[in-house]
């Protein structure tokens, strides 16, 4: 069969594209999460320089991912890095949460970052624990594909915790919606079982230092890392079965004969 020159440089450069995309998949996945992770970072950034235009670009785009209520936030470039319900009404007035999820800050309070502490936790240690990943594959490379998290182990570590904080978040927020007296909000719960021995700002609200934005930090922080070690082993076997496919394919008559091709049509 004649192959044109043509085809010859486009089969090898998907050849050699394939090769290079599973040689270097973790790498390629970790710079992704940590634009990801760091761009929300750069909104009140961008909003205390006066770039208010890409700052709302930022807000808009990651508020498809996020309901980035402010009490849930952290915020930069301020006395505080979190507020209360109380603190945040005082100078926004609001009557639900779509309104509320509107507040992005002040000079004077600081910006919010374009996500929640939830997803912060989450989607910082998917980041996090594909760098430990790679540090771990690189000291242990046979190991790392074997030490794997369980199916069990995932759910309950990672799924459970999580699903069962967001979801009483969720019946608190649509129940009680942003007055503050739900049962997550007041954590009335948790002071009859410890016996209420932890500060009253440890059980009320949301803010950093209370009961919800521990478990919030905690339970995105184990769904992010069980994630990691219960997927990232058999993605890096499936790369490993793709890079010796690779290279055999390079390897191939047939492949030397296309790099001789296209290796002619170049020095003409």
């Amino acid at each position: 069969m004649i192959v044109s020159d043509r085809t010859a440089r486009l089969v090898l450069a998907i050849d050699r594209l394939a090769l290079n995309l599973a040689r270097h998949w973790l790498l390629y996945v970790n710079v992704f999460f940590g634009v990801f992770v760091l761009v929300p970072f750069a909104a009140p950034l961008l909003m205390r320089i006066g770039a208010t235009s890409l700052a709302d670009a930022i807000y808009f785009v990651y508020g498809f991912l996020c309901h980035q209520l402010p009490q849930r936030s952290y915020f930069l470039f301020g006395p505080q890095i979190s507020y209360s319900l109380a603190e945040i009404g005082s100078v926004w007035q609001s009557d639900d949460i779509l309104t509320l999820r509107q507040f992005i800050g002040n000079s004077a309070m600081g910006w919010k970052v374009a996500w929640s502490d939830r997803m912060v936790s989450m989607y910082g240690s998917l980041w996090v624990g594909g760098l430990l990943y790679g540090l771990f594959r690189k000291l242990h490379p046979e190991r790392s594909r074997r030490t794997r998290f369980s199916p069990i182990a995932w759910l309950l570590l990672g799924i459970v915790p999580m699903g069962l904080d967001g979801f009483s978040h969720m019946i608190n927020d649509l129940v009680a919606g942003i007055s503050g007296t739900g049962f997550r909000d007041t954590n009335a719960w948790l002071q009859f079982l410890t016996f209420n021995l932890f500060p009253a700002d440890f059980y009320a609200g949301d803010a950093l230092g209370s009961f919800n934005s521990l478990a919030r930090l905690v339970t995105g922080a184990l769904f992010g890392l069980s994630m990691i070690w219960f997927i990232y082993p058999f993605v890096d076997d499936a790369m490993q079965d793709l890079v010796h496919q690779a290279r055999a394919k390079l390897a191939s008559p047939r492949a030397i004969a296309l790099g001789r091709l296209a290796s002619r049509s170049e020095g003409q």
